[in-house]
């Protein structure tokens, strides 16, 4: 079989790729860099040069293939590249469906994500969930047109599309917050032992987990459909302490909440560019914080033979590779300088909630 992927070098998309190659099948994954096609190279596929947002740079190549799976996003959180994440998510996503459907491949596998319910506010999504509230940032935004309104269109007019909708991944090489956090965590960095949005709940899923999902999608999922790929939420301040149990640690002694936080995340931006505070203290990320995603996998644990690995296991797993394969930075300031760092964030906070209290009560 031959398979055409886009997002093949990513995080998910190179566990996607290994497991095709791995049963023999025939791989072409798009690439935008000669330091990614030689990643794929590696794994198996072939590299293709070339880039989503330019239509006719995946014709040739994407014809006669068996299956089309679209990975390629941007997911950052930054809310400065829109007009990226527009490109992207949403155009890119229309070249790419679009295309597939025209040259007649048979089965097209879309990427899609969780995120498109936004805060589910404690309730439990489904595959039927639906929300038109206002998204917290430009990732879900445009994931949430391009499922809404690139990708369902499509199926309406007869494209053969089965759209999958992970959680938050987590796994060895990381790149995102989670990865980071869970580095941070283990080396006891900053900005342990504070501990940002405790009550922020996500739904974990490992990578591995999440690339069999797009693969079983594939050979048993029904066009048209679509299939959450994520566990059960977890709110990040019980997931730290799950961390610690793991690793025998001592769980973070201060829980800093979004309210906390909220009115001094402008400086915090500020602050990270000078002294490399991790991505979890910027603006964009307080801005989620206290957010729940709460999702249920049913529908592909039945439908698909979907079967994650406990959570356990995953994490563990994810921490191994830290301690073996990723070795704690060279310290570049002292540790006291550190501490003294967090504490000066900690007052700037209190003394601008003090501030605000007082203006409150003014009025």
């Amino acid at each position: 079989m031959k398979a055409f992927v886009t997002g093949g070098s990513g995080f998910l998309g190179r566990s996607v790729v290994q497991k095709l190659c791995t049963q023999g099948h025939e791989v072409i994954a798009l690439t935008r860099s000669a330091d990614s096609a030689a990643k794929l190279i590696t794994l198996g596929a072939t590299p293709l040069l070339g880039d989503i947002t330019n239509r006719e740079s995946m014709r040739d190549a994407m014809s006669g293939a068996d299956v089309v799976f679209h990975l390629a996003a941007w997911h950052e959180m930054d809310n400065k590249h829109w007009r990226t994440a527009e490109l992207t998510n949403v155009s890119g996503t229309r070249n790419v469906l679009s295309l597939a459907h025209e040259v007649g491949v048979p089965r097209i596998i879309y990427t899609s994500t969780i995120e498109i319910f936004g805060d589910t506010q404690g309730a439990i999504a489904d595959e039927t969930y639906y929300t038109e509230q206002p998204l917290t940032n430009h990732y879900e935004r445009t994931k949430w047109q391009a499922h809404y309104q690139v990708a369902l269109p499509l199926i309406k007019k007869g494209a053969p599309i089965t759209i999958v909708m992970p959680g938050l991944i987590y796994g060895p090489d990381d790149p995102s917050v989670l990865g980071d956090l869970m580095y941070r965590f283990f080396y006891d960095l900053p900005p342990f032992p504070l501990l940002p949005g405790p009550h922020t709940k996500f739904a974990y899923t490992h990578v591995d987990d999440v690339a069999d999902g797009h693969l079983q999608a594939w050979e048993k999922g029904q066009i048209g459909e679509s299939y959450i790929l994520a566990g059960s939420a977890v709110s990040l301040g019980e997931m730290v302490e799950f961390w610690a149990r793991l690793l025998g640690k001592r769980p973070p002694l201060i829980h800093l909440t979004r309210s906390f936080l909220q009115p001094v995340s402008p400086l915090l931006s500020q602050m990270a560019h000078l002294f490399d505070l991790p991505p979890i203290l910027t603006a964009e990320a307080t801005e989620i914080m206290g957010a729940t995603h709460s999702v249920i996998a049913n529908k592909a644990k039945q439908e698909l033979g979907w079967n994650p690995q406990p959570l356990q296991v995953g994490m563990l797993d994810t921490f191994k590779h830290i301690e073996e394969k990723m070795p704690p930075p060279p310290p570049s300031r002292p540790p006291e300088q550190t501490v003294a760092i967090m504490a000066l964030v900690t007052a700037a906070a209190l003394v601008t909630f003090w501030a605000l209290g007082r203006l409150f009560r003014r009025k």
